[in-house]
């Protein structure tokens, strides 16, 4: 058997929060597999009222794993933050001719769940793509050029019939 570590979760939820379900999708999606202090600087910088509530979430989980687990912020990343549907709370409109609208006053259930970063994986990978990126040689576009226009040039020939001159009358 192997002796690996699995990383510790920890998780906050916001339940029964008076907005759309999917107006908090739309921002918890920017801060999904980021690192906490990135998050956080993802939800200062957005202007919608959802971002306010995720980071109350995210700064909760992050309490929960600082006072629970002890582990330290840096060292935490956004491993899922999702918005479910909660109740709807409906609502009548008086409209024209005797007629009512239903208005719908929906609800959700905001959870972020952080995880701890393994130890030293993510640095080492991001130089080595880093170095890879750098080495490999780029292409010269002159060659593709000519290539495709001989490419071109023989598609081109090979492809139209042959048309049969027509003799005047």
């Amino acid at each position: 058997m192997s002796t690996t570590e699995t990383p510790r979760e920890v998780r906050a939820e916001a339940k029964y929060v008076r907005m759309s379900p999917r107006k908090a999708r739309l921002v918890a999606e920017h801060i999904r597999g980021r690192s906490v202090p990135e998050a956080r600087a993802v939800l200062a910088f957005t202007s919608r009222e959802a971002a306010q509530v995720l980071q109350k979430v995210l700064h909760s989980a992050v309490s929960n794993a600082e006072s629970n687990h002890g582990i330290a912020e840096e060292r935490l990343y956004v491993k899922a933050a999702y918005a479910d549907s909660g109740p709807v709370m409906k609502r009548w409109r008086a409209r024209a001719r005797g007629r009512v609208a239903r208005i719908r006053k929906r609800t959700c259930h905001i959870t972020v769940l952080l995880a701890e970063l393994p130890y030293d994986a993510p640095a080492v990978e991001q130089q080595s793509a880093a170095q890879a990126v750098e080495e490999a040689p780029k292409p010269s576009r002159a060659s593709t050029r000519k290539k495709t226009a001989e490419a071109s040039k023989k598609k081109t020939a090979s492809k139209r019939p042959a048309r049969k001159k027509e003799t005047a009358n």
